[in-house]
């Protein structure tokens, strides 16, 4: 009989040297993504300046719906962008004019809205659009939304991770920073709670600004 003996299997120097390059290739995506998603999430945009105002009408726990709302929304539209990335990039040129008008059109209404909102007329306007459905439905009815949702799940995601079980645990991570995206500046419009109301007219007039940029640089390009 042949003697028991322990055999260990040692990586060679390519094999490790392989290893340590994929992981060097992930933390440089991860981080890269990462990036992209808070310069693109943080910035002005609707859903924040829409989190912004419904924090000076309700203060910031009124507000968590609807940042609940963005994340979620944000989910969906990533998990579609994820499942449907090649179809979606060939058809999306095709009505994104479209889109832009539609989106442009809505954000318009919504700036009308706000401006014109003072005393009752603004919590009105904020109960009924301050909710998770209003801000899971925001994240497709914005162009710019729909292409970023695109992008980065074209440019980080799809080519870098083939296991799906990867791509939810990313596509979560992104929605998360839509969330802390929206929240914080819903935290921002608390804090300054008492110095917006004191200057309501003023706050009402630029957030309305705000959309009405944010629907033209939709439209221009």
């Amino acid at each position: 009989m042949l003697p028991n003996r322990a055999f260990t299997i040692h990586p060679s120097k390519d094999t490790i040297h392989s290893i340590v390059i994929l992981e060097r290739e992930f933390y440089m995506t991860f981080l890269s993504m990462t990036i992209y998603a808070i310069v693109s999430s943080f910035t002005p945009g609707p859903n924040n300046i829409m989190s912004l105002y419904y924090s000076k009408q309700t203060g910031l726990r009124g507000t968590i719906k609807f940042c609940i709302g963005v994340a979620l929304g944000f989910f969906l539209l990533l998990l579609v962008s994820n499942f449907f990335s090649n179809t979606l990039y060939h058809v999306f040129p095709k009505v994104q004019l479209y889109m832009k008008i539609f989106g442009a059109i809505y954000l318009l209404y919504l700036a009308y809205k706000i401006g014109t909102s003072k005393g009752t007329d603004a919590q009105s306007f904020s109960s009924r659009y301050n909710n998770i459905k209003f801000g899971m439905l925001l994240q497709f009815i914005n162009p710019k939304g729909v292409i970023y949702a695109l992008s980065v799940v074209a440019a980080f995601i799809t080519p870098n991770f083939e296991h799906f079980s990867v791509q939810i645990i990313l596509i979560t991570y992104l929605a998360l920073i839509g969330f802390l995206s929206s929240f914080s500046w819903s935290v921002f419009g608390s804090i300054f709670k008492k110095f917006i109301n004191e200057h309501e007219l003023a706050f009402n007039i630029i957030m309305a600004l705000l959309l009405v940029y944010t629907a033209i640089s939709i439209l221009f390009t």
